[in-house]
């Protein structure tokens, strides 16, 4: 089940990216599981990594190898997340980066493995180890789309991006696939994403830009509001386009990189969103006139998590009592109910610090009908806004959480 139109996009090729994805028989036999990709020589890779105190091995490997050495690999695993694994989990994601390296020649620092998965259950590495021969040969240019169907876990549909634009008379690309459907929270989500360009940028000012870019997406986003053990998401830079490395934000190449890359970003994530276990709604929860960035944060997440508020959206129920419960339980110090506002879509709910005159319990039902929803909601406090996209809560969605390991 998803919601709203994400088709995966055709994926131009990024210079100085190869791809492919595999199978190993990790959990289902004839699946497709192990995704690789080559980065040419000279690439600049940065990553955002999940903030769980139980992160697993394979992050904590991304963490040591992204300080010691330059990334020329990227392995990814579907269907075990090799955390809470020990030390053990920790060898074997070494062991996957140290196959590579003796089939490629490369030094075993210099590849990065990722997980996803059920927790607690050992890495079979031997299956995994056994298909790198077979990935090293096919990895091509054009394997984007294998790669993004290659990281789907519970996910109904891949996830892609690909947008090209002209700078100086050379074509700069940037291409990303994410995968991501349950276990979805802030800091980052369940969720594994990968955006390449072959522009040249500092390792710096990437690293920045990868931050950025994850807090104005990945970090916006919440289905049920866990935040995963394996959450990662890199950002590659090739440097294959024949242009000068950017080194300041205050080049006219890293503001147009920029923006495309920050649209990569939200679309990516946005794209989780629509994909989330047994969505009907896609829903945005816009916060303004906040008094700073972290109230429109509590107030937007306070809404965004209510199992009570998911519930009503699943039945398309306007009880809209649910959401002005949450705004003042969101812990906003001293706010006044009077100034609030809220609409679902263009429709006033509530203002005055009570139901809007003109609203009718036919304009919330229209509303809520629909596929996409929006709840603004203005705080009366200040100039300061952010947004949170997230979903309904289903009965599919229990459904597939209860049978995740069956």
């Amino acid at each position: 089940m998803a919601v709203g139109e994400y088709p995966f996009p055709q994926m131009h090729p990024v210079k100085g990216v190869k791809c492919t994805a595999v199978s190993a028989g990790i959990k289902k036999v004839g699946r497709r599981d192990v995704v690789l990709f080559e980065l040419a020589e000279g690439s600049n890779v940065a990553g955002v990594f999940t903030k769980n105190a139980f992160c697993a091995a394979p992050v904590t490997v991304c963490k040591e190898h992204l300080k010691q050495a330059p990334i020329r690999f990227l392995v990814i695993n579907s269907g075990n997340a090799n955390a809470c694994t020990g030390e053990q989990g920790l060898l074997d994601a070494k062991a996957t980066c140290a196959a590579i390296a003796q089939l490629s020649g490369v030094k075993p620092e210099q590849v990065l493995p990722f997980s996803t998965g059920v927790i607690g259950e050992p890495l079979p590495v031997q299956k995994i180890t056994a298909v790198i021969p077979e990935a090293l040969q096919k990895a091509h240019e054009d394997g984007w789309d294998d790669a993004g169907a290659g990281i789907m876990t519970t996910d109904t549909r891949a996830k892609g991006f690909s947008q090209q634009f002209e700078y100086q008379g050379k074509i700069i690309t940037v291409n990303g696939i994410s995968k991501g459907a349950g276990m979805i929270k802030p800091n980052m989500a369940t969720m594994l994403g990968y955006i390449a360009t072959d522009a040249k940028i500092s390792r710096d000012l990437l690293q920045n830009l990868a931050r950025e870019a994850a807090d104005k997406s990945f970090n916006r986003i919440t289905i049920d509001g866990d935040t995963s053990t394996n959450d990662s998401c890199i950002l590659i830079a090739t440097g294959q386009v024949d242009l000068p490395e950017i080194t300041e934000t205050t080049s006219e190449l890293y503001a147009r990189l920029r923006e495309v890359i920050i649209a990569a970003h939200v679309h990516l994530a946005k794209a989780i969103v629509s994909d989330g276990e047994g969505a009907t709604k896609f829903v945005t929860v816009a916060v303004s006139g906040g008094g700073n960035r972290d109230e429109c944060l509590d107030v937007a997440y306070a809404v965004a998590h209510s199992p009570l508020i998911k519930t009503a959206l699943f039945a398309s129920d306007p009880n809209w009592g649910r959401i002005v419960a949450a705004i003042g339980y969101a812990g906003v110090p001293n706010l006044d109910a009077t100034k609030v506002r809220v609409h679902l879509n263009e429709t006033l709910i509530v203002e005055n610090g009570g139901r809007a005159k003109t609203y009718t319990e036919e304009q919330g039902q229209a509303v809520m009908n629909q596929a996409e929803i929006a709840i603004n909601i203005y705080l009366g406090r200040g100039d300061f806004s952010e947004t949170v996209w997230t979903t309904d809560l289903s009965y599919e969605y229990v459904r597939i959480n209860a049978d995740y390991r069956s």
